[in-house]
């Protein structure tokens, strides 16, 4: 029953009925009412009434709809957005030390984790690429380098390009700029 509802269905169905329905019986009731006077308005407005009611409901229906799903869509992106953002202050928190403790790395760790649920596979995919490089440069010896840095930080300007693709990429689209140009410009502030 809910499904109908969801899909205006049956607002659809009492609506047609109505009209059809109205037809016939205004018909039926011309031939009766012809003697009375105004009994034929009335009846007119009674159904317009009905039509006007059903009509309403089923757009009012659809707009609390609309307007739940971009709700949902906006607190959705709020939690991505989140996300992301603490991925960045856990990694700046990381490389601004000389050294690295086994807690920081398991809290990237969980980073993963957390990105799972929200992103994108091509920010999953290069968030690979980013820890293989992390790994790499840093987890194995747990010392933060000036070298070992520049490494990570333009591992981390490409991750990023792709989060801001996630997050904004409809936006970027519509933009002047093209994809290659936002690229190459996150990568160039990150030297």
């Amino acid at each position: 029953m809910k499904e109908w509802l969801k899909n205006n269905s049956i607002l659809m169905l009492l609506s047609a009925i109505v009209f059809v329905g109205g037809y016939f019986f205004l018909r039926l009731a011309y031939n009766f009412t012809d003697s009375m006077p105004f009994t034929q308005e009335i009846l007119l407005i009674v159904l317009g009434t009905i039509a006007t009611i059903l009509i309403t409901a089923m757009l009012l229906n659809k707009q609390t709809s609309v307007e739940l799903e971009k709700e949902q869509s906006v607190k959705f992106i709020e939690l991505k957005t989140q996300t992301y953002q603490n991925l960045i202050d856990t990694i700046e928190e990381i490389m601004l030390l000389d050294e690295v403790s086994e807690n920081q790395l398991t809290t990237l760790r969980f980073h993963t984790h957390r990105l799972a649920i929200f992103a994108s596979p091509a920010v999953l995919k290069e968030y690979r690429n980013f820890l293989n490089v992390f790994n790499e440069k840093i987890a194995k010896d747990k010392n933060v380098s000036i070298e070992d840095a520049d490494i990570v930080s333009d591992a981390l300007a490409k991750l990023t390009i792709f989060i801001r693709a996630d997050l904004v990429g409809e936006l970027d689209a519509e933009s002047k700029h093209s994809k290659k140009q936002i690229s190459q410009q996150i990568i160039a502030n990150a030297k």
